[in-house]
């Protein structure tokens, strides 16, 4: 029994000396001072011995126990101690070398967008005006001739608040804003801001998304001023050769009405997927404000006349770079926002 427990004792140490990672080390615990380990089976066999033999083979069994639970001590704390300085080693900081810089923000594309449309209308004369995002059923509704039955008062495309305050669905409540604070001076604003209607979201249509209203009031304002001023924004806008085309449409609050679209310019007019092999994309909507629209923001309409138009600048910027989905623009992802 004494030569046995020699043996373990000498045979458990050099393979002690031999482990380099914890893994192993606990491997050698449980085969050697583990319940089942040959150290405790061996030590169990002592109540099998004469009994003049079994104190000093207890007394060399625990020698040999204690002997092994120190050195697994101790191997323990050393593997622990590499493994530190390994980590520290690998995460070490250089600190001679030169500082990183912070990456800078950019503006986010629809504002990109948003000031392209700003410098173009500030060129004609235009200033910004805000409205309130919030509106009252009547500036939004009522006094843009969109009485109670019409289709855009359902309550699947608004986000009322309560029975009177919704989150505007458009922003031509401005129009009225604007001519009552203005009245009865000559009008040239745009009115940009954000839009929510409670509708699915899709590729080409989000719950919030910007438009960009504009508004001309005045003596003799005809439809010729209104196609002269879109026809140059169009210009501006997508480049100098860009062709643009009328449609008759129809508003509440204008009448006549039309839509504008501009020539393809991804593919000149030859159709592509983007303009859906027409040759031409839709831009915006206009028309002469309606008389009792004008009628509502205190101006006469025998004797002023104005016009007023809408476009939506994340329809402009898909279009302007070929961008499929409107939800790219909410989705905070930096792959799409970095390219702009």
């Amino acid at each position: 029994m004494l030569d046995e427990l020699q043996e373990l004792k000498d045979t458990s140490l050099r393979e002690l000396e031999d482990i380099v990672d914890l893994d192993q080390l606990e491997e050698w615990r449980i085969e050697y001072l583990g319940s089942k380990g040959r150290l405790t089976q061996l030590m169990r066999g002592i109540g099998q011995l004469p009994p003049e033999e079994r104190p000093e083979a207890g007394k060399v069994g625990n020698r040999v126990k204690n002997a092994l639970q120190s050195a697994y001590n101790e191997t323990t704390e050393r593997l622990k101690r590499e493994a530190l300085e390994h980590a520290l080693e690998a995460d070490r900081v250089d600190v001679t070398l030169p500082g990183r810089l912070a990456t800078l923000g950019r503006l986010h594309l629809s504002t990109q967008t948003l000031r392209q449309i700003y410098d173009i209308f500030a060129e004609m004369g235009f200033q910004v005006y805000r409205s309130p995002d919030v509106e009252t059923d009547e500036y939004n509704f009522e006094l843009l001739n969109i009485p109670k039955h019409h289709p855009a008062r359902d309550m699947q495309d608004t986000f009322y608040i309560d029975e009177e305050r919704l989150l505007r669905t458009h922003t031509s409540p401005g129009q009225i804003w604007a001519m009552r604070e203005y009245y009865p001076e000559p009008i040239r604003v745009i009115l940009p801001g954000m839009c929510y209607r409670y509708e699915q979201i899709t590729a080409r249509s989000e719950i919030m998304f910007h438009q960009v209203e504009g508004l001309a009031v005045g003596h003799n304002i005809t439809m010729a001023d209104l196609k002269g001023t879109l026809i140059n924004f169009a210009q501006r806008m997508f480049g100098e050769d860009t062709r643009v085309r009328f449609r008759a449409s129809y508003f509440p609050f204008t009448e006549p009405s039309a839509e504008m679209d501009v020539e393809c310019f991804i593919c000149d007019g030859e159709g592509c997927t983007v303009c859906k092999y027409t040759g031409w994309l839709e831009v915006l909507g206009s028309g002469m404000v309606h008389p009792q629209v004008l009628r509502n923001g205190g101006y006469d309409p025998a004797a002023y006349t104005g016009y007023a138009f809408g476009m939506g600048p994340e329809r402009i910027a898909m279009l302007q770079h070929g961008i499929d989905d409107i939800r790219f623009f909410w989705n905070n992802d930096l792959r799409f926002l970095e390219q702009f």
